[in-house]
């Protein structure tokens, strides 16, 4: 979301609490919408708790976090979205709220839109597209957010393939959790420092 300035005047920067609240408030929707979904649907990817699953994600979230640094130096247009974006929801908080930014919308991202609507769509190549796309049009707050909402499509397309690889939907959420805790947590630092 665009950061309070003169050209946004409409939009008011939240306070810590105020933020972690709606970020709480999205999660519990997110699941809520999952759940219901779910209702519909017989058909529900495994969460299964292995080291083989925790390693792999970890590792693919690392990897993510490191290409998206590099996205970051690399394309101007990006590093401007990113920054409006991760301002409005990264400068309020404090370096150990990292943790909240890497739990909450990476578990309910992660059972919406890999454990229920790419079922639902199809386990297949148009499913992993469609629910990307939907991934990254969530991420995109207006029109000049495309660079932030093609970054993120493309991630769900890795986070979506991890689960048609592997089956275990807990893939996707470790993935989805260590990128959103480091990237915080190295936006923070970076911030701090200079």
């Amino acid at each position: 979301m665009p950061k309070y300035s003169p050209e946004h005047p409409e939009i008011e920067p939240l306070n810590r609490v105020e933020l972690l609240v709606a970020m709480a408030a999205t999660a519990v929707i997110l699941l809520l919408v999952a759940r219901v979904w779910l209702l519909f649907e017989t058909f529900r990817l495994p969460l299964v708790f292995t080291w083989q699953a925790l390693g792999l994600g970890s590792a693919l979230g690392l990897g993510i976090s490191a290409v998206s640094a590099l996205v970051y130096r690399l394309w101007p247009t990006y590093k401007k979205s990113a920054d409006v974006y991760l301002d409005f929801v990264l400068a309020p908080l404090i370096l150990s709220d990292s943790v909240w930014i890497g739990l909450l919308p990476g578990m309910s991202e992660e059972l919406l839109f890999r454990g229920v609507m790419l079922p639902a769509i199809g386990l297949n190549a148009v499913g992993l597209v469609i629910s990307s796309l939907c991934f990254g049009v969530l991420h995109m707050s207006g029109r000049e957010q495309w660079p932030y909402a093609v970054w993120a499509s493309v991630v769900g397309l890795v986070l979506g393939g991890s689960v048609l690889a592997t089956g275990n939907l807990l893939v996707p959420i470790v993935m989805h959790v260590v990128t959103n805790f480091v990237s915080s947590l190295s936006w923070q630092l970076a911030r701090r420092s200079s």
